[in-house]
């Protein structure tokens, strides 16, 4: 399998990595912004919106509104911190903030795990078809829905 290496991150080396890749981007690395990212990566599965709405209310004691997270994800989407899995209109931590390709995602229809994969090969032809096709600054975005080993077994 073609790939390339990057550096994966977890814990406070995930947050901070996060922080940088996102302040890197002129952007502010917020109380609020810390908070959705930190729920998010809590997660090995993805995870709605929703639920880290509910699960930062809970925690916080307050309110806080799906449409300010909703918000936040697209800005982690768009900085490369967090990737959206379409079929399951979910999010899931990058944990290699700053390394910017393309993923094959791979999501458990049992237990809803999600990991990923890298093969350049793949997702480069898919960039190629769709240049071939007239599209300009394509991303493909490659979901493999299936049963991982623990749930197959």
């Amino acid at each position: 399998m073609a790939g390339h290496t990057h550096k994966e991150h977890k814990g406070e080396a995930l947050v901070e990595a996060a922080r940088l890749t996102l302040t890197d981007h002129g952007e502010q690395w917020t109380g609020m912004r810390q908070s959705v990212f930190e729920e998010l990566a809590a997660h090995d599965r993805p995870v709605s919106a929703y639920d880290i709405a509910d699960n930062l209310s809970a925690s916080r004691g307050k309110r806080v509104a799906p449409n300010s997270v909703y918000r936040i994800l697209d800005l982690f989407v768009r900085t490369n911190l967090a990737n959206r899995i379409e079929s399951a209109n979910a999010y899931l931590v990058n944990t290699h903030p700053g390394c910017r390709h393309d993923c094959i995602f791979l999501i458990c229809d049992d237990c809803g795990k999600a990991s990923h994969l890298d093969d350049e090969r793949v997702t480069g032809a898919l960039r190629a078809a769709g240049k071939d096709a007239g599209f300009t600054d394509v991303r493909p975005v490659v979901e493999l829905r299936g049963l991982c080993d623990d749930c197959a077994a």
